[in-house]
């Protein structure tokens, strides 16, 4: 893409590669199981919880191969997304990036807190990172919940380690 044709926005948009995946994370963050068996709350906090749960399990997959840059155009979307959502529940335009960078921070430091736990498949630092990064419904087992959860997710890790990175920007495999 030439430099006049970024400036003016007339080339390819190239997160619409990665697109199919981050609508698959979101698709698997909306599983009704992590409401319903696994308590977590079902409020724009405990979606939004589930979203960068997934996200992580996907952005490390894809940083463990050659897919660098689309790990960095997921983190497109996924503001691109927090910004649109922000606008709909009313957030106005003067604080509207100071919450997404808050968001991205969020996000940010979950990527940390569940990274080695997915690369060195560790159940114990996963369920702990959960324990810490999701909101659940009043009266859940947190401990309990978070350890179904972080099996859910260690298992989504391992289905994505299966995949080629072809498979991976398509996302209509992962389930």
């Amino acid at each position: 893409m030439s430099f006049l044709s970024r400036l003016l926005g007339t080339g390819s948009d190239p997160r619409e590669a990665v697109r199919p995946l981050w609508h698959r994370v979101v698709e698997l963050a909306r599983k009704p199981e992590f409401y319903t068996d696994y308590m977590v709350a079902d409020t724009v906090a405990g979606r939004f919880d589930m979203i960068t749960a997934i996200l992580c399990a996907v952005m490390v997959r894809v940083e463990a191969s050659e897919m660098r840059a689309e790990s960095a155009l997921l983190a497109e979307l996924f503001v691109e997304d927090m910004d649109g959502q922000l606008r709909q529940f009313g957030v106005n335009d003067v604080v509207i990036g100071k919450r997404v960078g808050k968001l991205m921070s969020v996000l940010g430091g979950r990527l940390g807190a569940y990274r080695s736990a997915f690369v060195n498949k560790d159940h114990a630092k996963l369920t702990d990172a959960i324990s810490r990064n999701v909101t659940f419904s009043e009266g859940a087992n947190e401990a309990e919940c978070s350890a179904k959860i972080a099996t859910e997710l260690l298992a989504l890790s391992q289905r994505l380690a299966e995949f080629d990175d072809k498979q991976i920007l398509e996302a209509n495999q992962i389930a």
